[in-house]
């Protein structure tokens, strides 16, 4: 009998990831399910965060079928391109299939930051990326989330959270999202 859990690492068996090296050159692509696996192989992911006009930014839930980090505060998708793929195309894919947004929601998608982190989860996986932050702001907030993607969706006044990120804790908020929210220096 298998589990939801059995079959997201199938899955994710069933994909590769491009891996990279430390200045996000690629040099290959692995399995998915490998690259999350034991110590890790590093590899291209990137996250965007999704503001609305009111400087506001939108949290998503992981799905508690995620392998990793299921049911953490994501700010707002995150994953891997594909080989050939952009940041950007990747990222309007994410947001079209995870939210139902629709590049007419906004135009200012852009890329503002890259790191890389390495982090373990349980005894179930680890992320090792270099991970590329996106960021753009929804002129409309119609939104059509994935029930299979995203558990939940949260607005929160971003400088507030930027700035006391402690207050948030009870939300267990993903690593990644935390180090670029970190690293982010809002103009004002």
């Amino acid at each position: 009998m298998s589990t939801p859990q059995d079959e997201d690492a199938h899955e994710n068996a069933r994909q590769d990831v491009i891996a990279v090296d430390e200045d996000d050159t690629e040099l290959e692509l692995v399995n998915r399910l490998e690259a999350h696996t034991g110590d890790g192989i590093r590899h291209r992911a990137f996250t965007a965060l999704v503001f609305d006009r009111d400087d506001n930014i939108l949290l998503a839930q992981r799905a508690p079928g995620k392998r990793l980090w299921g049911t953490h505060w994501d700010g707002t998708v995150a994953s891997h391109p594909v080989q050939g793929q952009s940041q950007e195309e990747a990222t309007r894919q994410r947001l079209e299939e995870e939210l139902g947004v629709t590049p007419d929601q906004y135009d200012d998608l852009r890329i503002t930051d890259r790191f890389e982190y390495k982090r373990y989860f349980e005894n179930a996986g680890v992320e090792h990326e270099v991970c590329s932050v996106l960021k753009l702001t929804l002129s409309d907030r119609t939104l059509d989330p994935d029930r299979d993607e995203v558990a939940g969706l949260l607005w929160v006044p971003y400088e507030r959270l930027h700035q006391n990120p402690e207050w948030y804790r009870q939300l267990r908020l993903c690593p990644w999202f935390e180090i670029a929210m970190r690293r982010d220096v809002r103009s004002e």
